[in-house]
């Protein structure tokens, strides 16, 4: 540890040593504006430039991928306090055989991160998982069966392979919380929701004309302040203690959104989260044009309808 630093956030924290794995990846461009104030980062990847073809910083370049290279990665692992866990292996091809083989290759990932983690003396590891993890409940909601998702449900459920591998992710890590070998790693799996504009995404493509899916997004919205807020607690909070005493947690990764459907009281609660922003607010605009318009519009129009034939 090294010396504190003001965040923004209105406390200081320690300059933790952070390895991020996939750092030159989309979710890192969220999160290293911030870390690189916050933190002493490792970072690596496959690659040296994100996906725009721009150089990022201090990228250690290493291939990750493969069990039989686990030797090969302990140095990034020696002498870190946490790790974020971004990379990810992308199918090589479209059918559901080349998705199965990467999925599988990521739990494998997951593996060799929470393994050299675990052996090399780190005390937590950082996730990113997905809300696809159990995005088999989203029908429910959909359908107005469930108004709600938890993260700590009993049985997060997916109906997709990448939804599988996050879930499995998950469980794999909770198994290295429980320190059944050897010790307690701290883990923390993160279930990013929507980190994208809206505005040049869902307001403008196809989903602009199902008000359901509008719902959906403006509620798994995530801003690029709040989702490095999230990481970075997860990161500094003391204690992640569950109720059963085993230092695991699930957080969904979403900002304080009107609409949410997935709860984030947890993360609120366990690591003093307070996101910043709300999609409600931010896409104001964009919800009077195209939810509340055709609303309004369709209310007026039923109600013209109704009264034809009264005095």
């Amino acid at each position: 540890m090294a010396r504190p630093v003001t965040t923004g956030y209105g406390e200081e924290a320690s300059m933790t040593t952070v390895l991020m794995t996939g750092a030159a990846g989309y979710i890192a461009g969220y999160l290293l504006p911030e870390f690189r104030r916050r933190y002493t980062l490792r970072l690596t990847d496959n690659r040296p430039d994100d996906g725009q073809g721009r150089p990022v910083a201090g990228v250690i370049v290493r291939d990750l991928a493969g069990l039989e290279r686990l030797e090969e990665q302990r140095d990034l692992f020696r002498g870190v306090d946490a790790v974020v866990h971004l990379a990810f292996i992308r199918p090589a091809g479209p059918g559901a055989y080349q998705r199965y083989l990467a999925e599988r290759a990521n739990v494998d990932l997951a593996y060799l991160v929470y393994q050299l983690a675990l052996e090399e003396g780190v005390r937590r590891v950082v996730v990113a998982s997905s809300n696809h993890a159990a995005d088999f409940y989203e029908g429910a909601l959909r359908e107005r069966r469930l108004d709600m998702v938890y993260p700590d449900a009993p049985r997060p459920l997916a109906d997709n392979f990448y939804g599988w591998a996050k879930e499995a992710y998950e469980h794999l890590g909770f198994v290295y919380a429980t320190g059944t070998l050897g010790r307690r790693l701290e883990v923390v799996q993160i279930r990013i929701g929507a980190p994208r504009d809206l505005a040049i995404t869902s307001f403008v493509d196809e989903r602009r004309h199902d008000p359901l899916t509008l719902h959906r997004d403006l509620g798994m919205w995530v801003s690029p302040r709040d989702l490095a807020q999230l990481f970075a607690r997860s990161i500094d909070a003391p204690d992640i203690t569950n109720a059963d005493g085993v230092p695991f947690q699930v957080f969904y990764g979403i900002s304080g959104n009107t609409r949410a459907a997935w709860s984030i009281a947890n993360a609120r609660r366990v690591i003093g989260y307070a996101p910043q922003d709300d999609s409600e607010v931010v896409y104001a605009d964009e919800i009077r044009r195209h939810l509340l318009a055709p609303a309004r519009a369709a209310m007026v129009a039923g109600a013209e309808r109704g009264g034809q034939g009264h005095r």
